[in-house]
């Protein structure tokens, strides 16, 4: 029997028999052949040799699917810009299909794999538009690849693959770094349901990503050209060109002073003012997006705090008030961000660091310093920018990606890193899709799930399920409601979080609510919200069997690929509304540049923090439940009692108990990655005084750091780890580090009661 159940029947029982009328929650019903909504995986940030990766489209799409993680979707990404690789190739025999089969050279035995350049591939491919560098390794725009090469084989592949995979971009992104993004609009067509395959080598396809190469062309910062896209080669023209016009229905468009009449699109000069320019092209291209694809794109910064904070002069990162200007520009589009980065193995985790970036000529750290818990300072610190985002009422949401792309010091196919996860392999966004009566998921499917706020993300796989579920107790049934009753009422919400929990769904009804959405309730009312995450008791995808070098500090044996969730808390902070433009002290400010010396939350202007978020309520083995027959599922239940200001709740969990040293405070919060990253000193001067934690176990199975490694156990410190000069000790860093310190954090919930402040963001 499923556990939760019997539960269910019981409990409606002795509410009818009671006449209890405590709860007005009904599951959604769900027709007959209707698929209920489930919770997927995915990755939207990664990146192959169409721009700065290592490995092919086909390989990188193997790693994602056909490895044991295997995601349920996949974003093929990259940088925009241009790139000289032909990233249509593949490395070897295992990754050849029949539309796409391995290429060799004139010579029949040489394979031109995907670092091959475009003009010395068989046969060779012209550049288009402006073109830059000298034959034969001239670069190829992005929108030209995207256009002509790379859409066509996604499509093939998510065919042949029978996975859903389309295209985005992590845009390099003006004014600011980098988004992660698409435009789907023309990506895989329900007509593929009925193609059949092409047996021999080519492939025509029946979509198009015609208006992600516009998007990428009109709105990338890397993206130079001034071509509007015309199919030329050289200055020769060919018929047919694009003839693409970046013009923003009610924007200046060409009275703007950044507006190049030759591309007709916006390119900002550098020097004084750069960055004010470039995030108003930002702007202009979400506005864009709204105008012509508003359902059909997302926007989403990605690891927003690694260049540090906002530069008027350059192009650097995000304040709070960019991320402000994004959603107000385009809701439906720009609504959330990529707080926890990929790079998890970087000597400097996440490729966050002191001194990382340089500002007017000064060093200045990424936000925050470092990565804090393997993720950013805006998410990471309760009460800090996600939170004052939240306490507007913002659809504003959390996201996290691998940002793949290269294992660091070992090949592609080693199973220790140095610098990157594959993609689902340590981060996965688990999104809610319904997929109603269709037997796929579709790229439009990922997308509105996406944006309903209704996911979570997680590392390591601390959790592999999460359900979380509030409902309403009105306050005239609230104020008579005795312990009895209110047990019962706990219980049958408790069960409705157990069953979609069980079936990996949500609980969709009338009087409860899940993460991305709210409810509206009397003042007065009681709010029930139950949470049910299952721990996984099998092992994890780390490679690493030994135990857990953080927690032997604190006398815990627990192995590194086997990891135990350790508490859940619970983050509650008030609804005050959206903060005015032309306030500007409330609405914009930068995160206190002395941050890692100094972790003060008086500190932080106003404008980028919400003092009422506060851990309201911890969970762990002492506090939870777990479910009878099954107890991976661990069960928690609260109430927010005769609420009178509208509010959210989000969650967050990890392995790591309080008070682990140089991981956790005394209250659970994460501590600064400075203590764990191998190339990072409070100066950032590329040595390893800072590393802290001993990793002492000495294994049977400890392959050299020169060997390629595909297995799946080492029982010992890993002999790429750095070493202290002073005593030869091994220090914990790189993969391992990652892998001992893991997290998850999941969307909110609103709660807005009426007369009080509207959760204007939430539809």
């Amino acid at each position: 029997m499923n556990p939760g159940f019997s539960k269910t029947q019981l409990a409606l029982a002795v509410a009818t028999a009671l006449g209890a009328a405590a709860l007005t929650a009904t599951p959604r019903t769900v027709n007959a052949g209707e698929h209920l909504g489930t919770y997927v995986a995915g990755d939207f940030h990664n990146h192959s040799t169409c721009s700065d990766g290592s490995i092919s489209m086909p390989k990188t799409m193997n790693k994602a699917f056909d490895t044991p993680w295997g995601l349920d979707w996949f974003v093929q990404a990259g940088h925009g810009g241009n790139g000289n690789r032909n990233c249509t190739l593949a490395e070897d025999a295992s990754l050849a299909t029949p539309a796409y089969p391995l290429v060799y050279a004139s010579d029949g035995v040489t394979v031109l794999g995907p670092n091959t350049t475009w003009q010395n591939s068989i046969p060779p491919v012209a550049p288009k538009g402006d073109v830059s560098g000298a034959p034969p390794n001239q670069n190829m725009w992005r929108w030209q690849s995207i256009q002509e090469f790379q859409y066509a084989q996604n499509e093939y592949l998510a065919q042949y693959k029978n996975q859903p995979i389309f295209m985005g971009i992590e845009s390099v992104t003006p004014g600011h770094e980098h988004t992660s993004m698409s435009v789907i609009s023309g990506q895989m067509p329900s007509s593929l349901d009925q193609a059949t395959l092409p047996t021999t080598p080519g492939y025509t396809a029946l979509g198009n990503a015609n208006a992600l190469a516009q998007w990428e062309y009109c709105f990338d910062r890397g993206d130079t050209d001034h071509s509007r896209g015309n199919t030329t080669v050289g200055t020769v023209p060919v018929p047919g060109g694009n003839n693409w016009d970046c013009s923003v229905p009610g924007s200046a468009n060409s009275l703007d002073v950044s507006w190049n009449v030759t591309g007709q699109k916006l390119i900002p000069a550098g020097g004084t003012g750069t960055g004010v320019k470039g995030h108003l092209k930002a702007v202009e291209s979400l506005k864009w997006m709204s105008a012509f694809n508003p359902q059909q794109s997302y926007y989403v910064p990605a690891h927003l705090e690694r260049a540090g904070p906002f530069n008027p002069d350059g192009n650097n990162g995000v304040n709070i008030e960019s991320l402000r200007d994004f959603n107000n520009a385009a809701p439906q589009i720009a609504f959330g961000f990529e707080s926890q980065p990929g790079h998890g193995a970087s000597d400097n985790r996440g490729e966050y660091r002191p001194n990382r970036n340089t500002i007017a000529g000064v060093k200045v750290d990424s936000v925050g310093g470092t990565t804090w818990g393997g993720t950013g300072v805006y998410a990471g610190q309760v009460g800090g920018v996600w939170d004052a985002l939240l306490g507007e009422g913002r659809n504003w949401f959390f996201y996290a990606s691998s940002d793949w792309h290269n294992r660091g010091t070992f090949g592609s196919d080693d199973r220790r890193s140095t610098q990157d996860f594959y993609p689902g392999e340590y981060q996965r966004t688990h999104t809610m899709v319904h997929r109603g009566h269709d037997a796929k998921y579709r790229p439009q499917m990922i997308v509105d799930g996406l944006r309903t706020g209704n996911s979570w993300s997680d590392s390591g796989q601390l959790i592999d399920r999460l359900a979380v579920v509030a409902c309403v107790i009105p306050p005239e049934v609230a104020k008579r409601t005795g312990p009895l009753a209110e047990a019962i009422g706990n219980l049958l919400v408790e069960t409705l979080a157990t069953v979609a929990a069980w079936a990996d769904t949500d609980a969709d009804g009338s009087g409860c609510a899940t993460m991305g959405q709210k409810l509206t309730v009397k003042p007065g009312s009681d709010i029930i919200v139950a949470v049910v995450a299952r721990d996984p008791s099998g092992a994890s995808y780390s490679p690493y069997t030994f135990n857990n070098p953080s927690l032997l500090q604190v006398g815990i044996r627990q192995p590194l690929n086997k990891p135990v969730l350790d508490h859940i808390d619970v983050v509650d902070g008030k609804v005050t509304g959206y903060k005015d433009p032309s306030d500007i002290a409330n609405y914009a400010g930068e995160w206190p540049r002395t941050w890692l010396a100094n972790p003060d939350m008086a500190t932080v202007p106003a404008a980028a923090k919400n003092t009422s978020a506060v851990v309201m309520k911890t969970f762990n083995s002492r506090s939870w439940n777990t479910v009878p027959g099954a107890k991976d599922f661990k069960v928690m239940t609260f109430r927010l009692r005769a609420v009178k200001d509208s509010q959210y709740v989000r969650l967050r969990g990890t392995n790591l108990p309080p008070a682990v040293p140089f991981e956790t405070d005394a209250s659970g919060n994460p501590l600064s990655d400075v203590y764990t990253n191998a190339n990072l000193t409070a100066a950032g001067d590329g040595t390893t005084t800072k590393l802290s934690i001993p990793c002492t176990t000495v294994g049977t199975n400890v392959p050299t750091a020169g060997e390629v490694y595909t297995g799946a156990q080492i029982d010992g410190c890993p002999a790429h780890l750095p070493v202290d000069a002073t005593t030869g000790q091994k220090m914990v860093a790189y993969d391992v580090a990652a892998w001992s310190d893991i997290w998850f954090y999941s969307n909110p919930i609103f709660v807005e009661v009426q007369g009080s402040t509207p959760v204007a963001g939430i539809k």
